[in-house]
């Protein structure tokens, strides 16, 4: 890993946004919006207990905390936070700052932290923390690397990193001339720790929304070592979701869009402006909107209650309480804006905003964009998920999982349960949704499966091959209609992949999130995370477990379950091999014996390598022949880590018995790794 503006990752993401509005370098991560807007280290282990079949382990399902039970862990945790800095093996210098807790049925406690470093946030530094009875069982870290820097006196000034990251800013579509805030921080995002500065540019952005613009400036050399955008993207007569009840406040002959019941969740009208709380909805009824939006009030409607089926989901789901889990509700602003076609969340404010679509004819207020962007909150106040490169997609897809959760749960008759996200909202202007979970591609710029590179696209488009994933392991592959819907999910493999329940998947989805990973979590991370989730509710031999691992393969990232091919026969070498860095190609061998015939033209080989830059690979099989078949180029923009992934292969013109060869070279110096294992399978 390299510290330099090509090849860094993001650190915190607070502002998320549901479209994609602009082909740039920066990503949108603070202000976490709907439309196009990890290192993963301490393996987690699945418990080796045996729930019933079909049934989650009631040990290993998180407890729901009252707040102030809550608020004594989180306690108990800070007091104990130096003996625990101590027993993971942190530095002198470093310290570590409690942001949340889960516990277990079991008792088993896991625990997220920050990390300072003399005194200064370390970007890339948390870390998740499992305990049983006082006992560390396991530790997940955002990097592995050993946190040092050379001084904590910066060499640059910090107005030269202000100017910086103001004229990056305007480059963007910013409108600010100075910075809101500069500060010294580490960056250990990269596989070297460095001394920098973080610098944060408010204002617009060229298409109102929010400016939130992070810059990270090496504090010894000037150089930008990377960039992320800090906006993450009664009686109720709803545009959307027809007529609903609403949870009000009256006091005296008023009413106003105060949810008492939920934390007190308010909703509030922009009345067209860009900027402050607005007018929270009062008025001396409780009857809102008329169904249509030449009523001010409808989208307020849609709003408020959609925020409603969100909490009540993650509550009854889950055993969350809000978005932070501590029962106090966050708000909505509707009609942002003029003709703002976005919604986004903001952590900033802790609100998600709508704005009213494309000639303010279709306010964004549906119910899984709702769910969505609250789930930006959720992600950020759990796993934190950078929201750029393959963590930003993760992040996006999580929202996007959530939302479809939020939907199905609403169980509402006129926009029932779907594996489309943004289907009501007409963003596109013919009807068609935003995003399609069962056929990534089908929008157009979406990914249906993982491959080597996928980090540099958009996060709204690298998210398609987790939404596969979340489909494939809810709904299994092929055709099917799901309430009036016809879907047909294919695979990477061209194997089919049998589904285990929405219910479930979204169960070990959460776990995972909450427990399992970090902020620089990548999709191999991810797959590794999900497969602890589900071998600690539902037994590592489970058919659960099995399905996690062969939706993960449908998506092309891992193994399926026994080997791969559905039944098939598989050969593997686990020795493990080291790949020089920026040296010659080494050679991982598989002799196959005992088979007629030539092998598959879909040949299945999967490839395991550990390396701390893996743009730096490439890889290639070797046929009994002698001729090579390019598993994966040389790509100087791909900055995650590990291949993790199973390539399908058409080797019907080599005999299938003789020796096979895995062939690894790494073409760029800094980094190193390993082959751990690779596996042929014969489907």
């Amino acid at each position: 890993m390299r510290s330099n503006s090509s090849r860094g990752r993001t650190s915190h993401t607070p502002q998320r946004t549901l479209t994609h509005r602009r082909t740039a370098t920066v990503a949108l991560a603070g202000v976490a919006a709907l439309i196009a807007a990890a290192v993963q280290t301490g393996a987690a282990s699945a418990a080796p207990a045996k729930p019933q079949a079909g049934k989650a382990d009631p040990a290993h399902v998180a407890v729901k905390l009252t707040p102030s039970q809550r608020a004594e862990l989180l306690r108990d945790a800070d007091a104990a936070k130096a003996a625990t800095a101590r027993s993971i093996g942190l530095g002198g210098k470093e310290k570590l700052v409690v942001r949340d807790v889960v516990k277990d049925a079991d008792g088993t406690t896991h625990t997220r932290y920050e990390r300072t470093y003399g005194g200064l946030p370390v970007l890339g530094g948390d870390l998740v923390v499992t305990a049983r009875s006082g006992k560390t069982m396991d530790v997940v870290r955002a990097t592995n690397a050993t946190l040092k820097v050379p001084g904590l006196t910066p060499a640059v000034a910090k107005a030269a990193a202000e100017k910086q990251a103001v004229q990056r800013a305007k480059a963007l579509g910013g409108t600010k001339s100075a910075a809101d805030s500069v500060r010294r921080v580490v960056w250990a995002a990269d596989s070297k720790p460095v001394l920098a500065y973080e610098t944060v540019v408010g204002g617009l952005q060229d298409d109102g929304t929010p400016n939130r613009l992070h810059v990270i400036t090496d504090a010894t050399t000037g150089k930008k070592l990377y960039e992320y955008q800090g906006i993450d993207t009664g009686v109720g007569n709803t545009q959307y979701s027809g007529q609903v009840t609403l949870t009000t406040t009256q006091s005296g002959s008023t009413y106003t869009l105060n949810d008492g019941a939920r934390g007190n969740h308010k909703t509030y009208n922009l009345n067209h402006g860009s900027s402050g709380t607005g007018t929270l909805y009062s008025q001396n009824n409780d009857t809102w909107g008329n169904g249509t939006n030449s009523n001010a009030a409808t989208a307020g409607a849609d709003a408020h209650y959609g925020a409603a089926a969100t909490w009540d989901f993650y509550k009854n789901t889950f055993g969350r309480s809000g978005i932070k889990n501590n029962g106090v509700g966050a708000y909505s602003r509707v009609h942002y804006g003029n003709s703002y076609v976005n919604a986004f969340w903001d952590d900033g404010c802790f609100c998600m905003t709508y704005g009213d679509g494309s000639g303010n004819a279709k306010p964004l207020t549906a119910i899984d964009v709702a769910g969505h962007e609250m789930s930006h909150g959720v992600t950020s106040n759990t796993a934190g998920l950078n929201y750029s490169g393959e963590s930003g997609g993760l992040n996006e897809a999580t929202s996007d999982i959530m939302g479809t959760g939020v939907e199905f749960y609403a169980n509402n008759a006129t926009d029932v349960g779907d594996y489309l996200i943004g289907e009501k909202i007409d963003i596109n202007g013919n009807g068609s949704p935003l995003r399609y979970m069962d056929k990534p591609s089908k929008d157009g710029a979406s990914k249906d499966s993982w491959y080597s590179g996928i980090g540099g696209v958009d996060v709204h488009y690298s998210s398609g091959p987790a939404n596969h994933f979340f489909y494939l392991l809810s709904e299994g592959s092929g055709t099917k209609v799901i309430n009036g819907v016809t879907y047909n999910s294919p695979t990477a493999d061209n194997l089919p992949v049998t589904g285990i329940g929405r219910d479930k998947a979204l169960q070990i989805w959460y776990r995972a999130l909450t427990t399992k990973w970090t902020s620089t979590t990548n999709y191999a991370g991810a797959r590794t995370g999900t497969l602890a989730a589900a071998g600690e509710l539902y037994g590592a031999t489970s058919a659960e477990y099995k399905a996690v691992q062969d939706a993960w393969a449908g998506v092309g990232v891992g193994s399926r379950s026994g080997g791969g091919g559905g039944g098939g026969t598989s050969y593997e070498n686990t020795t493990p091999v080291s790949i020089p860095d920026n040296g010659p190609a080494v050679t991982s061998s598989i002799t196959v014996s005992g088979r007629t015939g030539n092998a598959p033209n879909n040949l299945q080989v999967s490839v395991d390598i550990s390396h701390t830059w893996r743009g730096d690979l490439v890889i290639d099989l070797v046929g009994p022949s002698g001729t090579s078949y390019r598993l994966k180029s040389f790509s100087g923009s791909d900055s995650a880590d590990d291949v993790n992934q199973t390539f399908t292969v058409n080797a019907a013109a080599e005999s299938a018995n003789g020796t096979w060869k895995l062939k690894v070279q790494d073409q760029a110096t800094y980094d190193t790794g390993t082959i751990n294992s690779w596996k042929l399978t014969f489907p």
